[in-house]
């Protein structure tokens, strides 16, 4: 009867009971029954398997959502590990990245300035507070690492920004189409704000990077922070950023190593 802690966070009883329904209509048709969901150190969904099928269940849910490293020794070198920016730290210079490490301390992964600035900067020298202009970054937003190094000792993990995240941002870029990243609200609010306000004109799609983080994608000239006053009343506790391609392109120009190397 396995407890795992699932790559989800939730930040309310009410995105807990929506976890809880999409857990349960995964898990249909298997003999096994899970807890009710509940959430330990700093929002992880946790919830415990049972059941003839729970070795079933316990695999479907590794693969398709992912489960959180919790222990320090479960993390290592040149692992790839999806977490939550937790801190942005313009004094340390660097962004803090929870991947779910928090037994028996909590232990958040740090991808420093000057990493920063050699995938993103071309190695230019870059302060904090632009990267996190450029590229949306605010508490809660999902990143995928690289791992560099794990100090066990120190309590500490050093990383990077991963190759398929480098890969999203160039994609991004590329398109030369705004995102409205909204971190904290499910597809279904995100649909229906949408359709309320009368911006479906405006949009071309939604992309999902986890249960309650999606990119709302603007049409070609719509501007992604024209839609937040909008959209915005519909989900008063989401949070909002903004990914604008042609402020990417013109500050750091369209021969950037991340939008040609990979």
């Amino acid at each position: 009867m396995p407890t795992v802690t699932l790559l989800i966070k939730a930040r309310s009883d009410s995105q807990l009971k929506q976890v809880d329904k999409l857990l349960q209509s995964k898990l249909e048709g298997l003999k096994a029954q899970m807890t009710p969901c509940t959430t330990v150190s700093y929002g992880w969904v946790q919830t415990t398997i049972s059941g003839e099928d729970e070795t079933i269940a316990l695999n479907y849910l590794t693969k398709e959502i992912g489960l959180c490293p919790i222990r320090l020794e479960s993390v290592h070198k040149f692992s790839t590990v999806k977490g939550f920016i937790s801190t942005l730290d313009k004094n340390k210079a660097e962004v803090s990245v929870d991947l779910g490490i928090f037994s028996p301390d909590f232990v958040a992964s740090a991808i420093s300035l000057r990493n920063l600035q050699a995938q993103l900067g071309d190695g230019r020298k870059i302060a904090l507070a632009k990267f996190i202009e450029l590229f949306g970054f605010c508490k809660d937003l999902p990143l995928t690492v690289g791992v560099l190094n794990v100090n066990e000792e120190g309590n500490r993990v050093e990383a990077e920004l991963a190759e398929t995240q480098l890969r999203l941002y160039g994609n991004w870029t590329r398109s030369l189409l705004d995102r409205l990243i909204i971190l904290g609200a499910s597809l279904h609010e995100i649909e229906f704000a949408v359709d309320r306000t009368g911006s479906a004109r405006d949009v071309v799609g939604i992309e999902s990077s986890g249960l309650f983080e999606h990119a709302i994608v603007c049409k070609l000239g719509t501007d992604a922070v024209g839609l937040i006053p909008k959209i915005g009343k519909k989900m008063p506790r989401a949070t909002f950023s903004i990914f604008n391609p042609k402020r990417v392109l013109q500050f750091l120009g369209d021969n950037s190593a991340f939008l040609t190397s990979l």
